[in-house]
């Protein structure tokens, strides 16, 4: 028995139904299947040797990492960077822009459904063909039509769809989840140098805090060494020139002094722009730095794969790059498309929307590209070339990031061994200065050899406040180096970034 004709569209519905079940069910994937690509991984830091390491159950750094510093006023500012940092601000929108891009290629899953109303009024001319007429009806080619105006209601819906039978929108997902992955990545890699720089800062303008000091405090002393100088002028014990040596050398002290303020100023500035305020609204009391760096507990060097986050977005390159390749080879594959069209058309609005004014089509077409110069094959060969260049990318990255943790490994452990050479020789000056005063009161030596010893003490501890905060600042690099407290697992998840365009919270 045939089909009622007003059930055939429902039926052919059903067939196209079928095709999309049979299409998601049996459908195939070309293009390779992604594999993390392998790295070198040495077995053990070579700087480690000498290195105060933490204890074995705080074997990996968690939570806000600049907590280990014990300074409250870095706490706060660091909390501020995460909450006002414009450039993290670009970094989390540019995430939820390659998240959207997501969604974009998801979107290709789905038929295209576009909804239409239209109205023409239009008059057929009698004059066009052989024609007669008859009463006022003119017959044109055999097909009677009125020789005034008609008017023309329609409303169509079309739906058009192209399935996914060789896995181009697939590989087109894939591609655009891991590169919102990597997105992610970058935003964590952004939010880590900021506050590693941050940091920095912060120690830095410290260290000059404890360098004025200490010039404030040798200034001082150089200023009762001048008024003893005077004093022993004018009883005629010593002559001008030990005066002027004096006030020289207090007078250049003072203003080193000064000159330290300028960059003070900066860092103050650079501070500023990192917590997002004006720099003419912010200021910080002078707080000189006294602390030595806190133990860090380093790992494994296998673990340093999952708790860089430039090395998780490096990798998920590789991964997008991978998917890309199947989008390049899908192009080789004919494309099938569905349509259906639908809807109501009448002369008279009246009748517009009844049934016997419907009218619909639907049918499939398959178009494949027999020759388009060596296009595709170019195209495939570009986007294997890129996903090399990715690899080499990541892997460069991962010996980067193991160059830094040794770099900063081997920095504190020399400095370590500096600072405290460097105390003995600030100590040896002292007793020295101590000596050479004495006897330029006995009228042993000159005033010069007094200004001699205290040359080299208030050098040697200068140099011990600049060692003291480079230690600081190895410290800090040392665990930016070691990704801070980010872990992979707080990487968002394919279907994490499909969902949401937030990123996942810390």
């Amino acid at each position: 028995m045939r089909p009622r004709p007003d059930r055939q569209p429902f039926m052919l519905i059903g067939l196209v139904a079928g095709l999309v079940a049979a299409v998601f069910t049996g459908g195939c994937v070309v293009g390779p299947n992604y594999q993390r690509p392998p790295a070198i991984t040495p077995d053990a830091y070579k700087e480690i040797d000498g290195w105060r390491v933490a204890r074995p159950q705080d074997d990996t750094l968690r939570g806000p990492w600049w907590e280990r510093f014990v300074d409250p006023q870095l706490n706060e500012l660091e909390a501020r960077v995460d909450v006002s940092n414009q450039t993290l601000a670009a970094a989390e929108a540019t995430y939820r822009q390659a998240a959207a891009l997501v969604r974009q290629a998801r979107a290709s899953y789905f038929p295209t459904v576009t909804v239409g109303v239209g109205y023409t009024r239009s008059r057929i001319s009698s004059t066009v063909g052989t024609s007669s007429t008859n009463g006022g009806t003119s017959f044109t080619n055999g097909i009677s039509s009125s020789n005034g105006p008609r008017s023309d209601f329609l409303l169509p819906i079309d739906v058009s769809w192209t399935p996914d039978l060789w896995g181009r929108i697939r590989r087109a997902v894939e591609s655009n989840q891991a590169g919102a992955q990597a997105s992610a990545g970058d935003l964590e890699s952004a939010r880590l140098s900021m506050e590693a720089e941050l940091a920095q800062d912060y120690f830095q303008m410290r260290t000059l805090d404890a360098l004025e000091r200490l010039l404030d405090e040798t200034a001082a002393a150089y200023r009762k060494s001048l008024e003893l100088t005077q004093s022993r002028h004018a009883s005629g014990i010593a002559s001008a020139v030990d005066v002027t040596q004096a006030l020289t050398q207090l007078r250049t002290t003072e203003a080193q002094a000064i000159d330290v303020g300028v960059q003070r100023a900066q860092l103050e500035h650079a501070i500023a722009l990192l917590i997002g305020m004006p720099a003419s609204t912010f200021s910080l009391a002078p707080l000189p730095l006294d602390a030595a760096p806190p133990e860090i507990p380093v790992g494994v060097p296998s673990e340093l794969l999952e708790r860089r986050p430039d090395i998780a977005a490096a990798e998920r390159r590789v991964a997008a790059a991978n998917a890309q390749i199947g989008v390049a080879v899908a192009a080789f594959y004919p494309t099938v498309t569905l349509g259906l069209s639908a809807g109501f058309e009448s002369g008279s609005i009246a009748q517009w929307l009844a049934w016997p004014s419907r009218f619909w089509s639907v049918g499939p077409s398959i178009s494949q590209t027999v020759y388009d110069g060596g296009l595709r094959r170019a195209l495939t060969d570009e986007a294997r070339a890129a996903y090399d260049a990715s690899v080499a990318t990541y892997r460069q990255t991962v010996l980067g990031a193991f160059q830094g943790v040794e770099d900063n490994l081997a920095a504190l452990r020399i400095l370590e061994d500096e600072a405290r050479v460097q105390d003995e020789a600030v100590a040896a000056a002292a007793r020295s200065v101590a000596l050479t005063t004495d006897q330029y009161k006995a009228g042993v030596v000159s005033y010069l050899n007094v200004i001699t010893a205290q040359t080299i003490a208030l050098t040697n501890q200068a140099t011990a406040v600049q060692i003291r905060g480079r230690r600081m600042t190895a410290a800090v690099l040392l665990i930016q180096a070691l990704g801070g407290g980010w872990n992979a697992a707080q990487l968002p998840s394919a279907d994490e970034v499909t969902r949401t365009a937030e990123p996942r919270a810390r």
